[in-house]
């Protein structure tokens, strides 16, 4: 009987979006790849992730306009592309859901890379 009670718009119960992570802050470069409508290419633009989880990430965007919903995020240093879905836009800030959560050796080589980058920065400015 319940399931003639639901709708089309009743919530999917899913243990992605009501699982909460550990957050991050980093403030990593990255870019953002889209594919065009009709598989007429892709579009890359450059953005900032500010903290991330395994789950999702807030990211710093120069300009939302022309940017779908829908994105890979493609970070230095690693070869995999992760998927991402917008969950909400302020100003020049986005944030997104990763379509699968990350294994948590991909998130500690985008954290850890974090501070592998500034021990050879410290490093080469001694010299």
């Amino acid at each position: 009987m319940s399931m003639l009670r639901a709708t089309h718009l009743a919530k999917v119960q899913s243990e992605m979006y009501e699982r909460r992570w550990e957050r991050f802050y980093v403030k990593r470069p990255a870019r953002i790849v889209a594919v065009n409508r009709g598989l007429s290419g892709i579009t890359m633009r450059h953005c900032e992730i500010v903290d991330i989880s395994q789950g999702g990430a807030g990211i710093h965007v120069s300009t939302t306009i022309g940017l779908p919903e829908h994105y890979y995020l493609q970070v230095p240093g690693i070869s995999e592309r992760i998927g991402c879905a917008e969950v909400y836009r302020n100003g020049s800030r986005v944030g997104v859901r990763f379509i699968m959560a990350l294994p948590e050796n991909m998130l500690h080589r985008i954290v850890r890379a974090d501070f592998m980058i500034g021990e050879k920065m410290e490093r080469a400015q001694r010299r």
